[in-house]
């Protein structure tokens, strides 16, 4: 079941600058380390769904820096892979990518598996908010973006998976929210349960909503 969860910000960025928003990540990573899990499960927004073994390799290079975690022929999508240059050279268990326009209920499902996959899992979600938040933005701006990404952040600071599952997927995509699928399989694994969430960080420097939260059961 799954006694603790992290959400970090999915972009290149935690890991290549913003000093501040890496340290509320390791914050946040602390804490899934804290909850002493069974299994460490990463989860990220990808082209497709599938799983990857913990020592699985990522590295930034289709995107410009030549930086990379792990050695051996780089497999993990984007998401993940922030995820493991994050986690240095504490490997989780496995990685799981979910795919961007996966159905909610499909997302809800994947949740419960993960969460069964021990006694005691940890979850750290690698998801970002609108990235249609000001003019600049790499989307389109839409006034609808602000309270979409408050939503998420007052869930992700309430424990309460209930929005996130909420999440409309159409309306998601309209507003580059590319976490939506992941904050689903996080809400599937939470379903049920009671936590306490701590919103560490909200930011949106870019036009792009940045989050990092903790839940603990």
């Amino acid at each position: 079941m799954l006694v603790a969860a992290a959400v970090c910000p999915l972009t290149p960025l935690v890991v290549l600058g913003m000093p501040d928003l890496r340290s509320a990540c390791h914050t946040a990573i602390a804490t899934l380390r804290d909850a002493r899990p069974d299994a460490l499960i990463v989860v990220g927004g990808a082209p497709a769904t599938g799983a990857y073994d913990g020592d699985a390799v990522g590295s930034l290079r289709p995107w410009g820096p030549d930086l990379a975690a792990g050695r051996g022929e780089p497999v993990l999508p984007l998401s993940l892979t922030v995820a493991r240059l994050l986690l240095g050279e504490h490997a989780p268990d496995s990685f799981q990518s979910v795919a961007w326009d996966a159905p909610g209920e499909d997302c809800a499902k994947l949740g419960a598996q993960l969460a069964d996959r021990a006694g005691r899992v940890a979850l750290l979600v690698m998801a970002d908010g609108s990235a249609c938040l000001s003019p600049k933005a790499p989307g389109r701006y839409d006034e609808a973006a602000g309270p979409c990404n408050d939503r998420i952040a007052q869930a992700i600071d309430a424990g309460d998976p209930a929005p996130l599952a909420a999440l409309d997927p159409e309306e998601a995509d309209r507003l580059w929210v590319s976490g939506r699928a992941a904050f689903q399989v996080l809400a599937g694994a939470a379903d049920g349960r009671e936590f306490a969430g701590r919103l560490l960080m909200a930011t949106a420097p870019y036009g792009v909503g940045y989050l990092v939260g903790t839940w603990t059961a």
